[in-house]
């Protein structure tokens, strides 16, 4: 099967961002994979699947709670991203997320950092460099996003 016959499977992304007093955007949040997931150890955005019947917001909530430990406020619609890995095909729909409760729980294992550019942990997976780059844009950053 062609990769252009494999049929996207969707999936809720929550890229967290703190903001300063004024509502500037500052760190956001990456959490390293499980080690009993397909690339174990590589840091990526948190989120999941969207079960059948959820929305992506309502998947998104689900996701960081069974995650992170954590509620969420609004999940704001930023990007979306189609992305051809091996084991799968995925449609990435990417929200940015501003509000939320509760203390982070590490409940699958995983780690998390609070990140700026460029970010300093590696590996990260190959879906997550648009968004480095897509936030590069955004703050006029110029140089690496990422460590190789």
């Amino acid at each position: 099967m062609s990769d252009a016959e494999r049929v996207p499977v969707e999936v809720a992304v929550g890229v967290l961002v703190e903001c300063d007093a004024a509502g500037r955007e500052g760190r956001f949040l990456l959490t390293s994979r499980p080690a009993d997931k397909v690339y174990a150890g590589y840091w990526e955005y948190p989120g999941g699947k969207v079960e059948p019947g959820e929305t992506v917001a309502q998947a998104l909530a689900r996701e960081l709670r069974e995650e992170l430990g954590i509620e969420i406020g609004a999940a704001h619609p930023w990007q979306v991203l189609v992305m051809d890995y091996p084991h799968a095909r995925v449609r990435l729909n990417f929200c940015k997320v501003y509000d939320w409760t509760g203390e982070f729980q590490m409940l699958e294992g995983q780690q998390m950092a609070w990140s700026d550019l460029p970010v300093q942990v590696q590996p990260v997976l190959p879906g997550t460099i648009p968004v480095l780059q897509w936030f590069a844009a955004e703050r006029g950053h110029t140089g690496p996003t990422h460590l190789d």
